[in-house]
């Protein structure tokens, strides 16, 4: 069942890219994730082979790490997809 806040959500997304960038364009995402190998794994997964360049650095404490994720898209549905794509890794948190 889906969220209609998360739906609400994206289309607002989807309207302020179409409004402020011209497509495709480098579209960069930032996320927080607990520092296990697994999940960094899974989100780098979600970016191979699309050319993405990913920038990982951990917290002071090591208990974090943030991950810079710059990549080319065609358009505001492909950042999208990605975006909910990296939604189903547990413990992620979208910047």
């Amino acid at each position: 069942m889906k969220n209609d806040s998360t739906d609400e959500f994206y289309n607002r997304l989807k309207e302020e890219l179409l409004r402020t960038s011209s497509w495709p364009s480098d579209y960069l995402y930032k996320f927080i994730v607990p520092t296990d190998e697994e999940k960094i794994k899974a989100i780098q997964l979600i970016f191979d082979n699309t050319g993405a360049v990913i920038e990982s650095r951990k917290s002071s404490k090591g208990k974090y790490t943030s991950l810079s994720v710059t990549v080319n898209l065609p358009d505001p549905d492909a950042v999208i997809s990605h975006y909910k794509e990296v939604a189903k890794v547990e413990g992620v948190i979208s910047l």
